[in-house]
């Protein structure tokens, strides 16, 4: 019996994370029905093959960051990892998170060091993450390093240069 109870709390812990991540959640937009709003833990690779996400992959074209940021991304992608929040509905999302992704394809920076959460028209999703990480206006894309967060940048920046103020915010991380 006492060998029993650590091998079923071990099997417990270990499964425990796969009950705190719940998949997205796939409601009619309230503000246009013909459209749907991803809510969740979402990934790239759902907005590049589920219908009716076109803009995902017709955004990320044409877009040639500067090769700093690039060097940026990819001098920090076993030191950095990213928490990003987006809404399906967003124009500001539509338009910045594919060239997130992009970049994050290019320089390299491995999938599972980004944390994509998508949010409802009132910036929520499943659980209360979006109040906890004082998530306002989207998309928002946080720079986390050893759990701490290093910055973030808010829809397009304070400058309007979201990716070149994000790589400020990486380099900080050396």
């Amino acid at each position: 019996m006492k060998k029993i109870i650590p091998a079923f709390s071990l099997a417990l812990a270990l499964s425990m994370p796969a009950f705190a991540q719940l998949p997205y959640v796939c409601t009619p937009d309230p503000n246009h029905p013909e459209q749907n709003m991803l809510t969740g833990i979402i990934t790239k690779y759902s907005l590049q093959n589920l219908p009716g996400y076109s803009w995902f992959e017709s955004n990320k074209k044409g877009y040639n960051p500067d090769p700093s940021i690039v060097q940026a991304m990819e001098s920090a992608k076993d030191k950095i990892s990213f928490i990003v929040f987006g809404g399906t509905w967003c124009d500001d999302t539509r338009f910045i998170l594919p060239k997130f992704f992009h970049l994050q394809e290019i320089s390299g920076f491995p999938d599972n060091r980004i944390s994509f959460f998508g949010v409802n028209r009132v910036k929520e999703a499943p659980g209360n993450i979006t109040r906890a990480l004082g998530i306002t206006n989207v998309p928002t894309i946080i720079v986390m390093k050893d759990g701490k967060e290093l910055g973030r940048v808010v829809e397009y920046g304070k400058t309007g240069k979201w990716d070149k103020e994000l790589a400020e915010i990486i380099q900080s991380a050396h």
